[in-house]
């Protein structure tokens, strides 16, 4: 029999590709506390987004690791793009998931790795660096937490869910009828940024996620981690992420939880 884990690259398993991509984020990891809080130059993107030397460093860090082990493997950076193509195999890097908390001295930035076969993700990890944690899921698999087994929650009330809202800013100015209805839900809500609600989410600390404008390197690592965790994680609309994608996402402990959450983002 085959093993339910394995990639369909041929001998390579799901499970070493999470080894190796905790060896990749722990590398990562240290690059992100050596410059943490030392006052780094900053750019602007076309976007707004900021970026810094340290995204780029450990962007070509990550690069260079994940080819000299997987060389027939496509790579996608947020910020140095495609190295060979979208289609297969394909590892989607985002160096550091909130650089505008990395740049104002919050430690609740990350680093997001996720392992794509043909469009969808099949793995992922989740970096907190400044917090000592990896967060690790795939197919087939159990998620894990510094390699110790998590889950979501069995919330299945919207009434009694705690409930994280990413992007608020984002989306008072540009969907704020939903915003409205997301605020007299749950019985906790919490304002939130980048990929750490959604680690809280896989471990069962919170219940939900509502997050906005998105992007691939952004989500998939995230998906990975919540459904191996026992979640849900689509778009607005209830479809399964993947390279195509829009950037308006919900993660939720259960389908019930999940289905409310749909029916509130409605137009």
């Amino acid at each position: 029999m085959s093993d339910p884990t394995s990639t369909s690259a041929g001998d390579i398993s799901l499970r070493q590709i999470l080894a190796d991509g905790v060896d990749f984020a722990q590398a990562a990891g240290k690059t992100a506390r050596t410059y943490f809080r030392q006052h780094n130059a900053v750019e602007f993107k076309e976007d707004e987004s900021p970026v810094t030397v340290i995204d780029q460093r450990i962007e070509q860090e990550l690069k260079t690791a994940i080819s000299a082990k997987y060389p027939l493997d496509g790579i996608f950076g947020e910020e140095s793009g495609v190295d060979g193509g979208l289609d297969g195999n394909l590892w989607v890097i985002d160096p550091i998931d909130g650089t505008r908390s990395f740049i104002s001295g919050n430690p609740l930035f990350g680093m997001l790795l996720s392992y794509v076969q043909n469009g969808a993700p099949v793995a992922g990890l989740i970096s907190m660096p400044m917090l000592d944690e990896i967060y690790c899921g795939a197919v087939g698999q159990d998620a894990t937490c510094n390699g110790a087994p998590i889950s979501v929650s069995n919330q299945r009330s919207i009434d009694d869910c705690t409930l994280y809202i990413n992007e608020g800013e984002k989306l008072i100015a540009e969907h704020p009828e939903r915003l409205s209805r997301l605020l007299m839900a749950g019985k906790t809500r919490r304002f939130g940024y980048d990929c750490y609600p959604h680690a809280l989410l896989a471990a069962g600390h919170i219940d939900a996620v509502v997050d906005y404008d998105l992007k691939p390197y952004d989500y998939l690592a995230l998906s990975a981690v919540i459904t191996a965790a026992g979640g849900i994680m689509t778009d607005w609309q209830g479809k399964p992420l993947d390279l195509n994608s829009g950037g308006a996402v919900v993660a939720a402990a259960t389908p019930e939880l999940h289905h409310s959450l749909l029916a509130l983002l409605k137009e």
